[in-house]
């Protein structure tokens, strides 16, 4: 994409592109793609799919062929509350490339009482749909790939950049993805089969999606004010109440416990 063509951009940050190829065989066949525009200051929130916009690994990918709702109560309207509050979002999966339009069509489809979720790249496994399962399923190694594209996509902010603000998922191997790019622990929402959602630093406190509607200005304070920099954003996060007034738990020998 050229730089003008980001001139096109103006005041959106994504636009749809539609591009056309013509054969003697097949005549035209028309792609449709979307090109994100993203500031460098912007905040990203990442969303695992299956188990976590779902509401269990399999049935996410079987129910909606049939028509069945199986997705989290209250996430539409939590994650349209995050992106009310500037911050931009991107989905990321295992599962396979192949299933990109079914995908695609999956996250536009979800209405709860008429709110969606928010729009936001999707990015899948480059894999065959097999390969894909047995890294989910099998080698429980879907964090291997999740880890190298969530750093390809931090590396386009800058080396020092830390866009990643937080992230939703359902399994240990979420967290460890996005630990891996600088997410603090505190920020790792991880929901079980339940529906109840804790985080890394507190195992034992459990939420769920409607709780955190409920305090989203704490957990993800506003954005929309004029551009600023990272170092002066980390300074405003310091100040926030849960953060400000939080007691660390105090050093302890162990010599002292025996």
């Amino acid at each position: 994409v050229s730089s003008c063509s980001f001139a096109e951009f103006g005041k959106q940050w994504y636009q749809r592109r539609v591009r056309g190829v013509t054969t003697r065989l097949q005549g035209t066949t028309r792609c449709t793609c979307t090109v994100y525009l993203w500031d460098y200051t912007d905040k990203v929130i990442i969303s695992d799919i299956d188990g976590t916009i779902t509401r269990s690994d399999v049935f996410g990918h079987i129910l909606p062929w049939v028509g069945k709702d199986w997705t989290q109560n209250n996430i539409a309207k939590l994650f349209t509350a995050i992106e009310n509050n500037g911050y931009k979002f991107l989905y990321l999966s295992s599962r396979a490339i192949g299933q990109a339009s079914m995908t695609k069509s999956f996250l536009k489809s979800i209405k709860q009482n008429g709110v969606g979720i928010p729009e936001g790249p999707m990015l899948l496994s480059p894999d065959s749909l097999l390969r894909a399962i047995k890294d989910e399923l099998v080698l429980r190694q879907p964090h291997i790939f999740k880890i190298k594209c969530l750093m390809d996509i931090k590396n386009l902010f800058g080396k020092e950049a830390s866009p990643f603000y937080a992230g939703f998922g359902n399994r240990v191997t979420d967290s460890k993805s996005y630990q891996a790019v600088n997410i603090p622990p505190h920020r790792v929402f991880i929901i079980n089969h339940r529906g109840e959602i804790y985080t890394e630093n507190s195992l034992v406190q459990q939420h769920s999606y409607q709780e955190i509607f409920e305090h989203h200005e704490v957990y993800f304070p506003s954005q929309r004010t004029s551009h600023r920099g990272h170092g002066a954003e980390m300074v405003e996060e310091y100040y926030l109440a849960q953060n400000f007034w939080r007691t660390d738990f105090p050093d302890v020998d162990e010599d002292d416990l025996a």
